[in-house]
């Protein structure tokens, strides 16, 4: 399955140090790791980072396939309307997540 995940500057250059393999671990304040079924979505997320500073006022959005027999363990959540498909990765699975992923997680968009 491909999966979009929508990142500020700061997330980037972690995913960057890890060579597009993983997600960095989640922040104390971060107990759900949600990457989104819809570039479109995520598109909408990463728009909000242009205006955060903890973002460094950057939205990019990425793209990776995930063993689609790991992901069906997950339900997808609905974040506001049907068009908003999330799955929620509790933190301490994120690892695992990781080691599902096929590939090179691909930096397919910057908005600015």
């Amino acid at each position: 399955m491909i999966l979009y995940r929508p990142v500020g500057a700061k997330e980037l250059d972690l995913i960057k140090g890890n060579d597009y393999r993983s997600f960095p671990p989640r922040l104390p304040e971060q107990p759900i790791f949600y990457p989104v079924l819809t570039q479109d979505y995520a598109e909408e997320i990463a728009a909000w980072n242009l205006k955060d500073p903890a973002s460094g006022y950057k939205g990019y959005i990425l793209q990776f396939e995930i063993d689609d027999n790991y992901i069906k363990s997950y339900q997808t959540h609905e974040a506001g309307g049907k068009s908003r498909l999330e799955y929620w990765i509790p933190a301490d699975e994120l690892e695992l997540f990781n080691q599902h992923i096929i590939g090179q997680i691909v930096l397919i968009k910057e908005l600015r």
